[in-house]
């Protein structure tokens, strides 16, 4: 807190962290991140949702899922595109769970109570760059 007002009344600002490369983790975190979004409108239900998924699909209590939430959030506004998030996951985990990804993504998009066509958009276009069979997708 000191050290933030200091360097406010001094003109001097500290330089945030570098964020971390991506892995599948981060990558799909982002991804989650990239769908709630992807409708401008990102609701709290949508925050809890992709807590959730973070803390179960890697075993972390809830407060390291909301700070790995916030640093996906950081590289989904920073970091690469759509297709690079999606090519990590693609060449680190297999079609059953790379399909367990996009129903994560689509129980995101229904976090909020509401599914929108630029949310089904982006979780198509996830779908095509983790090589989904559109027959087994989620979304209409």
């Amino acid at each position: 807190m000191w050290d933030g007002l200091l360097s406010r009344l001094t003109g001097r600002t500290r330089e945030p962290a570098p964020l971390p490369e991506p892995d599948e983790q981060l990558a799909l975190g982002a991804l989650l991140v990239r769908v709630a979004k992807s409708d401008r409108e990102y609701h709290v239900s949508e925050i809890a949702e992709i807590d959730s998924i973070l803390a179960k699909s890697f075993e972390i209590n809830a407060v390291d899922a909301a700070k790995m939430r916030a640093t996906c959030e950081k590289l989904e506004k920073q970091a690469p595109g759509t297709p690079d998030f999606a090519l990590i996951i693609r060449e680190h985990v297999d079609y059953a769970h790379r399909l367990e990804v996009v129903n994560a993504l689509w129980d995101v998009i229904l976090a909020d109570g509401r599914d929108t066509p630029e949310e089904d958009a982006a979780l198509h276009e996830i779908e095509g760059h983790l090589g989904i069979d559109p027959k087994d997708s989620p979304a209409p």
